[in-house]
């Protein structure tokens, strides 16, 4: 498998190189006006749409990961914003739930209390 696969490659290669030598057509490449014809034209036309697409690989890359780390900071500032909002929202309640703190005191004392007498007679 690994042979037909190497075999198919080179004769692909083959194949284009073959193209490339044998074409002898009407394309035309411009550059700054100037018009580079032939199989020049065509191997400087594949060069430079190949480099292209090959560059904006690259900086989608560099977007890629410019975009990750500005994401990421933004959802650390995110939480950490509604962590702070939550300490202040709990601070602002804290007063207000001390008439409900009392009794879960009392009752939370009183159950310790009896299950130190229980370990104490056990």
């Amino acid at each position: 498998m690994k042979n037909s696969v190497a075999f198919i490659l080179l004769f692909l290669f083959a194949v284009l190189a073959w193209n490339l030598s044998d074409y002898g057509g009407d394309m035309t490449f411009s550059v700054d006006g100037d018009a580079a014809g032939g199989p020049l034209g065509a191997l400087l036309g594949i060069l430079f749409a190949g480099g292209g697409i090959v560059l904006a690989g690259f900086i989608l890359l560099a977007v890629g990961a410019v975009l990750a780390v500005v994401f990421a900071g933004v959802g650390i500032v995110c939480v950490g914003t509604l962590g702070c909002a939550a300490v202040v929202v709990a601070l602002a309640l804290a007063p207000l739930l001390l008439p409900l703190l009392l009794p879960i005191a009392v009752v939370w004392y009183l159950a310790s209390r009896a299950r130190r007498q229980r370990v104490v007679r056990g």
